[in-house]
């Protein structure tokens, strides 16, 4: 209720670079909507406060984040004057507060109930897919972060590819030389510690700081050896950035392949060893696929922490969602530092959940080989 009565829910600007004005809620909207955003709310309260069951919260909390999502483009096609195409109207502090408490109210139903993995990757999907249809609608058109979105389209379709680009392409790269290396540290004890601490000491380094460390490397490489500036290693761009993301990849992945190889029972092992399996058969039949839980936690961390770290990028001219972050913190427009921010945080929230799933999907493979 403080959302609705004591914090704007809106800001209106007469164009992109004035002073917004804090509209509230009851203002915002035509008299039928704001009763039914009030009704909705009220009836989300009531249903938390009287702790209804589980599946009843998580119905009233769509239904009051549905609500609210319409609402906010209610709000900025009634502010907006017809015909007007240089005014702006923003979600303001009333709408953040509302959107955050159904939130949690869904992920909290959501945790009690505890779906299955497939449930709650259907689930996502399944809000990814409201969301595509509400901003296909229209209701949103008039909103700044829409017409920010609207006359950016291109670059933000090209810095979303070279955002997962970076993120997922880094990911794979320290997959491929983490996995081996952990195999290593698991095999040959002496190396364990020494290979670790280095990877602590990389993963200790500020991000913006490592790219700078390595824009002279890779300068000169460029400057002195044939065809490299073709192959885009400069400095400055995607280069140092992906090398960047690469090296702090590697400490999840390397420690937690060790981490699940040595908790591979002994005795299955030994087991395999019986029945005439050699040392590689056994890694890979037997060792690998008891300790995916853990490796497929470390492809979780990465992707999420890539995800994140990516948007740094754009410093160094890496590209990324990160252009829109920074042109928006330049030129003080925080619809634009959505319009970087928000993608970011939905590529990072989904692959969280889809991942987290994958890992207890292999976690039940794991106990089904182990009690086989």
């Amino acid at each position: 209720m403080p959302a609705l009565l004591f914090v704007p829910f809106v800001t209106f600007k007469a164009n992109r670079i004035v002073q917004g004005q804090p509209v509230w809620v009851f203002s915002a909207l035509p008299a039928w909507a704001a009763a039914c955003l009030t009704l909705v709310v009220v009836a989300v309260l009531v249903s938390a406060i009287l702790k209804a069951g589980v599946l009843v919260r998580m119905i009233a909390a769509c239904l009051g984040l549905v609500t609210v999502l319409v609402a906010i483009g209610l709000a900025a096609s009634f502010l907006t004057p017809e015909g007007n195409s240089f005014a702006r109207v923003s979600t303001a502090s009333g709408f953040w507060m509302l959107l955050f408490a159904f939130s949690m109210l869904l992920i909290d139903a959501l945790a009690r109930l505890r779906p299955r993995p497939l449930v709650r990757i259907f689930l996502l999907l399944a809000g990814l897919v409201l969301l595509g249809l509400l901003a296909r609608s229209g209701v949103w058109n008039e909103l700044s972060l829409l017409k920010e979105f609207s006359s950016r389209a291109d670059s933000f379709w090209r810095e979303a590819w070279r955002h997962l680009a970076l993120a997922v392409g880094s990911l794979v790269t320290a997959f491929a030389m983490g996995l081996p290396l952990g195999i290593l540290c698991y095999r040959v004890e002496r190396l364990r510690a020494a290979i670790l601490n280095v990877l602590n000491v990389i993963q200790t380094i500020p991000s913006i700081a490592l790219f700078g460390l390595l824009i002279a490397p890779l300068g000169w490489i460029a400057a002195n050896l044939p065809g490299a500036s073709e192959l885009g290693i400069r400095g400055i761009g995607a280069a140092p950035a992906f090398i960047a993301l690469v090296l702090y990849a590697l400490l999840p992945i390397v420690a937690n392949t060790v981490s699940g190889l040595v908790g591979v029972d002994a005795a299955v092992s030994n087991a395999a060893k019986g029945l005439g399996m050699t040392d590689g058969q056994i890694l890979r039949r037997i060792e690998l696929p008891l300790a995916m839980p853990a490796i497929l936690t470390a492809i979780r961390i990465v992707l999420v922490q890539n995800i994140g770290m990516a948007t740094i990028a754009a410093l160094i001219g890496g590209g990324g969602f990160g252009v829109f972050v920074f042109q928006g913190i330049g030129q003080t427009a925080t619809d634009l530092v959505l319009l970087g921010a928000l993608p970011t945080v939905a590529l990072a929230l989904s692959a969280a959940v889809i991942m987290d799933a994958l890992t207890e999907l292999a976690t039940r493979a794991r106990k089904e080989i182990a009690t086989a």
